[in-house]
Order: structure tokens, then sequence, then C-alpha cells
């Protein structure tokens, strides 16, 4: 199948420039979709959401699928606050997106029927779930997945055929006290006295037979005026865990912790589940197909076993909800510095030539599989 190098450069070159927010990738979606079908694709719209899916059917209903995001952060550069595609997401949807008109453009025929999902909205961790939502799972035996990786986790022209990302949550909360004048304290009850017992109290949270994890206070607002005592006080604890037994571990902990802390101090402490993303499962036949797409392109030395991540990536929603389904994200080794999110993060574009060469080889061999 033909990959045109140059078309792929300009293609990420162009989407690179259109850097949109999540849930507002209006340019970025009708840019792809009009590619997809120019080629004489079928693109599936949504009303709600900027999403795509573009479907190539083949002898069976079961579906070998992969899966791109398309959306920007919102970052400083430069000193200004704007759309910046610091994460990849655009090289990622570039190389779905050739992988698609590669299959399109080839005369090989596929038993599986192929899906190729553009997902919206993966930094705000809510995308995936909205396209499992919309039915984008629907008879999916294998999903795929890509993600430029910084050089200290995979060098450049290596590959990977999982990235572990762990589990991230942010526990957010208001603790209320009573109000006072400062010169009369014992008037008052005063949330700040009781955040700092709470992150005390947090920090000392231990696991037994854990993986490794991590919970912080992150941030914490509370007071108007020096002389006075205030009534409420905000706080965020951001959870880190490797696994997701251990994340559910943690966050039942830090709830009990915070009721204790409530109790202690007499203050009421409402507090929620914020930002949720799940920990990457190993799934060994996904990651044997991954392995083999990666030799048959880079060759047995530039194989990556496993490349473990302290980020975190929406794409694992859909194991979670559907586990069942064979799952694996690709890490792709390009030369990406300084390193992911940093408002100057780059890499060598060259690297999306053979990503996308990884792609179409992963989906031909999952397409050799009785699933």
């Amino acid at each position: 199948m033909e990959h045109n190098r140059e078309q792929i450069l300009q293609t990420y070159q162009e989407l690179h420039q259109l850097a949109e927010p999540s849930w507002q990738e209006e340019k970025t979606s009708a840019y792809i979709r009009e590619k997809l079908i120019r080629a004489g694709l079928n693109v599936r719209t949504f009303e709600d959401h900027f999403g795509l899916v573009v479907e190539m059917k083949g002898e069976l209903n079961d579906v070998i699928a992969l899966r791109a995001d398309m959306d920007a952060l919102v970052q400083e550069v430069d000193g200004k606050v704007r759309a910046n595609h610091s994460c990849g997401h655009d090289g990622h949807s570039t190389m779905a997106l050739f992988t698609a008109l590669a299959i399109a453009n080839s005369e090989h025929s596929f038993k599986h029927t192929v899906r190729v999902i553009f997902q919206p909205a993966e930094e705000k961790a809510e995308g995936a779930l909205k396209m499992i939502e919309a039915g984008a799972l629907e008879n999916v035996k294998f999903l795929g997945g890509i993600h430029v990786r910084p050089a200290i986790e995979i060098p450049f022209k290596k590959a990977a055929p999982v990235i572990l990302h762990g589990s991230t949550a942010t526990i957010q909360g208001v603790i209320k006290g009573v109000p006072a004048h400062a010169a009369r304290p014992e008037e008052g009850n005063n949330p700040l006295e009781a955040a700092a017992f709470l992150i005390q109290a947090i920090r000392q949270i231990q696991l037994k037979d854990a993986h490794k994890y991590s919970i912080k206070i992150t941030e914490l607002h509370g007071g108007e005026a020096s002389n006075l005592i205030p009534e409420t006080v905000h706080f965020t604890f951001d959870l880190r865990a490797e696994t997701n037994e251990t994340m559910n571990k943690l966050i039942l902990k830090a709830e009990q912790t915070i009721k204790k802390i409530s109790e202690l101090t007499e203050t009421v402490i409402e507090s929620s589940l914020g930002e949720y993303s799940p920990a990457a499962v190993r799934n060994p036949k996904a990651m044997e197909l991954g392995k083999k797409a990666i030799t048959s392109i880079l060759g047995e030395e530039n194989y990556v076993q496993e490349c473990p991540s302290p980020g975190a990536e929406d794409f694992h929603f859909y194991s979670l909800k559907k586990p069942e389904i064979s799952a694996t994200m690709i890490g792709l080794g390009c030369d990406l510095k300084p390193g992911l999110h940093h408002p100057k993060m780059n890499f060598n574009q060259g690297a999306l030539v053979y990503g996308t060469k990884i792609l179409t080889s992963l989906l031909l061999e999952a397409d050799q599989e009785k699933w």
C-alpha cells in the first residue's frame, strides 16, 4: 500500500495550524472529512460533537478499528494563551487519515470491516466516552491507536506495541466553616485550619500491597482579607496510580479521610470526583499484533517491548467499558522534545511516515486473525 511522504507531511502541517480546543474541533473535523469524502469514503458525523467515523465494508460485519484524537491544548505560548498542538494529536489524525486513504486506494481485499474513529476532546478525558455512547465500538473486535512519545521514552525510528499509561483522577471539594473576625477566632470555625489538617492526613495515606501511586494537593483557595476568618475553602487533590485497581483503592481511602477530617474539625466538607482517566491494561493478543506490525516496518532491532508512561490517555476508556475488545496503543519514537504538553514541543515529522505504515500493517495483521 502506498504512503505519499510529501502529502503526509503537508497534511500534518495544515492540521497543526488549525489547532482547536476540546469540543471545538470544527475546522479540523471538516478538513479530515473533506479528504475522506474526496477518496470516495462514507463518513458518519454527529449532531452534538465534531467526531467522525469512516468505515470500509469487508466480507464480515466484525470490525477492526483505529482511533485517533483531534483536539489541541489551550496554553500560554510566547505570552499568548491559545490552542496549541503540543500533544501530537495533529500527527495522530494525520497517520490515521492516511492509513484510511491507503486502504481505500488499495487492491487488497479485507475480510473484516475496517473502521477509523476520529475522536474529539481527548484532553478533557471525555471524547472516548462520547464516541462509545454514539456506537463507535459496535461490532469492534480489535482497536488500535498510536501516540508520539518523548525521546526519553522511545528513541527515533523505534516503536513499542503498548503504552502503559497510569490512571489519573482529581478530587475537588469545598470546606465550609464559620466566618468570624480574626480578633474573635473563638466565634468561628476556620476552614483554612481544617484544610491544613486535611492536607496532612492525605499525605499520610498508605495502601497495602498496591502498585505505584500518589496523591497530593494541587489547588487551595480561601480567604479574602487578612483580618477575617473565611467561610469556605476550595481544594483539589491530584491522584495517580499505576493500575485501575490501585486507583479505586486510593479514591476510597481519600474519601474516607475527607469524612474523618470533616468530623474531627466539625466542618462540612463536600467533595466529588473530577477528571478521571483509566490505566492501560495489557492485552497480549493486541500487543503481539503490534509487535508484528512494528517489526515488519522497522525491523526486529527497532522493536521496544513496552513504553511505561506517567501520563494519561482516554483511549483506555474503550478497554474499560468494553473489556472484550482486544486493544492497544502503539508508542512511536520520533525524537520528541522537550516533552509532551510543553508549549515548544516538536518532533521529527518523518516519523509520521513510518507511523502510518505501522498502523496500516497493524490492520493487515488484525485482518488475518479470527475474532
